[in-house]
């Protein structure tokens, strides 16, 4: 892996040991930073990425930017809810308390924060992450970011279960019928560049597109619906057999949807 971890220039012994545990789980060398700068330690040990351990979390260096664990879209998007406002994400998924859902690409778990929010603490939702760096960084915030003054927000967070290993694997060891929605938010095929959240762990991120034997495991998995994220007017969906596509009229995303309730009374797991 072309990859070390660091700490930041003030540390204390305990980001140390963070930094040293980090590097154990990545099995990476951890270099001390011993006052040189992001830059120069790319160039000295000829890497494009690094791991820096700070007081407020691991952030990932990258060659196109800087990630560490923020809440995104996902605060706005619960309190909109909060107010009676629609999200286009719940409504293509059919959310409702007390559902499970498999998050095939956790990535910066924004949509995973919103549906835990909305399934609530008798839901279920698990989160794959194939790379294991954001992996990483994405469980220890789901883990210790706290919202103090929403404990609402922080209760969703605690909720995701992060699991870092690839969807394709994964939906091939699931039994039939194992949760009620399996999503999929993959990296797009014609990227929105504008989307700086995801432009610095685009290098680190699972690229391969989605496949319709993928899909076709997931709706063996799904009791409800498998739900496809991308962007709007995208020939992805067709090239996966989804027909039913929801999302906003000037919206630059798009949700296709697979029912799968009939393919399991066929024979599935009800």
């Amino acid at each position: 892996m072309d990859l070390i971890v660091t700490t930041a220039q003030q540390t204390v012994p305990s980001i140390i040991q963070q930094a040293k545990a980090i590097a154990d789980k990545l099995a990476v060398p951890f270099i001390p930073r011993d006052n040189y700068s992001v830059a120069a330690l790319k160039e000295k040990y000829a890497i494009s990425e690094l791991i820096v351990a700070t007081t407020t979390g691991p952030v990932v260096h990258t060659a196109t930017g800087e990630y560490f664990f923020h809440l995104s879209m996902a605060e706005l998007r619960i309190k909109n809810l909060l107010n009676g406002n629609h999200d286009h994400m719940v409504t293509a998924m059919g959310l409702r308390s007390g559902m499970s859902v498999l998050d095939c690409t956790l990535g910066l778990a924004t949509d995973a924060i919103v549906a835990s929010f909305v399934i609530g603490e008798n839901g279920v939702i698990i989160g794959l992450e194939s790379s294991p760096v954001i992996a990483l960084i994405t469980g220890y915030g789901l883990q210790n970011f706290t919202v103090d003054s929403e404990p609402y927000i922080t209760s969703a967070l605690r909720h995701v279960k992060v699991k870092n290993v690839n969807y394709s694997e994964q939906l091939e060891a699931l039994a039939d019928g194992s949760f009620d929605v399996v999503y999929f938010d993959p990296m797009f095929r014609a990227p929105i560049l504008k989307s700086s959240n995801v432009n610095p762990i685009r290098t680190l991120a699972n690229m391969q597109p989605l496949t319709p034997e993928v899909i076709s495991q997931a709706c063996r998995v799904a009791r409800q619906k498998v739900v496809v994220k991308e962007a709007a007017g995208s020939s992805e969906f067709s090239r996966l057999g989804m027909h039913t596509i929801v999302g906003g009229k000037y919206s630059r995303i798009n949700y296709g949807i697979i029912d799968c309730k009939p393919q399991l009374a066929g024979g599935g797991q009800p």
